[in-house]
């Protein structure tokens, strides 16, 4: 089943059970993939990969919205990002841990022979590629450096 048809399922259920905050992102994350449809070079389906990168950046835009609003004491604003986040996350594939992060980069410095700070393009290239939507891309780029700096 693809995320659109999930999307729509998921909206119905909602409108059903008078769920705001699942309404109100599902119908951001329906219109982010009306976007992706109606854009130039577009043909046929959304691939699952473009589906993932749609859903990580949203979820990243949440996640950095929670930060701020944190920051400056707007605990309601922070509150209905995390509700919109949660809704968000159960469309994505689970998060690895950190340790488990971790061994993928030591592994991925080691395939293609990292030595030192240098070769952090050669590293941060394959991880985000295979960890995409696993990992955030913060905590990747985090030990990748401090791997590659010991």
């Amino acid at each position: 089943m693809n995320l659109e048809t999930q999307i729509m399922d998921k909206l119905k259920e909602a409108m059903r059970n008078k769920d705001q905050a699942a309404l109100r992102t599902l119908r951001a994350i329906k219109s982010e993939i009306l976007k992706e449809k109606t854009s130039e070079g577009f043909s046929g389906e959304i691939s699952e990969e473009t589906e993932l990168k749609m859903l990580t950046k949203m979820a990243k835009q949440r996640k950095d919205s929670m930060a701020v609003f944190n920051e400056q004491g707007r605990e309601d604003l922070a509150q209905t990002e995390e509700e919109e986040l949660l809704v968000i996350q159960q469309f994505l594939p689970e998060q690895m841990s950190e340790d488990e992060v971790k061994q993928k980069v030591e592994s991925i410095i080691q395939q293609v022979g990292a030595s030192s700070q240098a070769d952090i393009g050669k590293v941060m290239g394959i991880a985000m590629k295979e960890l995409q939507g696993k990992a955030d891309g913060k905590l990747i780029s985090a030990l990748a450096r401090q791997l590659l700096s010991s």
